[in-house]
């Protein structure tokens, strides 16, 4: 959690922010290095490659091609997640968690129910979508940094709304539109502004 998310095509507010990141020198070096095709719609999944806000060299909001997920040595597995309560203190996460902040714009993201059976056992169940109460862009929380000169990043996830708690025990940190700015500048504190993440969530089974 959280594995996927989808970019709707006619989300005109992501397209923008696609555009932007797809002028960008750094998807051709994605390209010739990871063999990484930009996504600009439908489901993402950990290792593609996608458009992400950031600061840009003059401390200006832009827009970045990036690849989701860290890497560590002798591990094929990617590092898609950070739990926000410990990043301040991982050796992995803690520069990034000052100085290197992101947001991901997705339409919404996904989660599958986790289900108790008769013996105790957790089995997955439905899959289904989640988005903030009336918004038509969910905007994830992340840090970043550079691996082999080309950015990486990974969601923030915090401790799920009693109502989320039967799909998972974590949640994605999400934040209101206006709060962008202040998340992603190193100017200012990520624990003040975690006070604003959203909790409120609707959720549909996916058809």
């Amino acid at each position: 959690m959280c594995t996927r998310y989808y970019i709707a095509s006619d989300n005109s507010e992501i397209s923008e922010i696609i555009e932007k990141a797809r002028s960008s020198a750094l998807i051709e070096r994605f390209l010739d290095q990871y063999g990484k095709a930009f996504v600009s719609e439908g489901e993402v999944r950990p290792t593609d490659l996608v458009a992400v806000i950031a600061m840009n060299q003059k401390g200006e909001k832009s827009a970045f091609p990036m690849k989701w997920g860290y890497s560590l040595p002798n591990s094929k597995t990617p590092v898609v997640n950070a739990r926000s309560e410990t990043a301040s203190e991982k050796p992995l996460f803690r520069e990034d968690w000052k100085k290197h902040r992101c947001i991901i714009p997705a339409s919404y993201y996904f989660e599958w129910e986790h289900l108790k059976t008769a013996d105790g056992k957790t089995k997955t169940g439905d899959k289904y979508l989640f988005q903030p109460a009336g918004e038509s862009t969910t905007w994830l929380c992340g840090l970043y940094h550079l691996e082999n000169a080309l950015p990486v990043f990974t969601i923030l996830t915090k401790e799920p709304s009693a109502e989320l708690a039967r799909f998972h025990d974590r949640m994605p940190v999400i934040l209101p539109e206006e709060m962008i700015e202040q998340w992603i500048s190193p100017q200012t504190a990520p624990e003040d502004i975690m006070q604003y993440a959203i909790n409120s969530v609707l959720y549909s089974r996916d058809k």
